[in-house]
């Protein structure tokens, strides 16, 4: 019997409380938890900003963490409708995104039917203090100290 391989996305580059609750969600709606991790060059298209920590060092840290049971690198990709095709290569049963990510599970749905994979993609609901817990809110407050 093949377990329940779940999959989820971010650029994890403060880790915090609001990322833990999100893996440790994630985890549970199956038996497996691969946790990709946004490259810089794809933080850079997306979100327009190098990220804080280097990618070494993120996929590092979330690789670490006790939930998670493998962390890999996102692919490279040259236009923002390709950073999914990482799905292909692990076809997960469930795809976790976190509730402030720009994405629509529907469009993702999308995506993996065209591509043959029956999968479940699931927004994780906010869990804790939005206005404390928000990698965007620490990153401008350790770039004023």
């Amino acid at each position: 019997m093949r377990r329940k391989l779940v999959m989820a996305f971010g650029s994890f580059d403060i880790i915090h409380p609001g990322h833990l609750v999100y893996l440790r969600k994630a985890k549970a709606m199956g038996d497996r938890l691969i946790v990709v991790v946004a490259r810089d060059s794809s933080i850079e298209m997306i979100k327009g900003r190098e990220p804080f920590f280097d990618q070494k060092t993120r996929l590092d840290m979330v690789g670490s963490l006790k939930y998670v049971d493998k962390a890999v690198l996102g692919k490279k990709i040259a236009a923002y409708k390709d950073r999914y095709s990482i799905l292909m290569d692990y076809r997960p049963d469930v795809i976790v995104f976190g509730y402030d990510q720009r994405v629509d599970p529907k469009d993702v749905k999308k995506w993996a039917a065209k591509r043959g994979l029956k999968v479940r993609v699931v927004r994780a609901k906010q869990a804790l203090n939005r206005g404390l817990y928000k990698s965007s809110k620490i990153r401008a407050l350790l770039s004023s100290i």
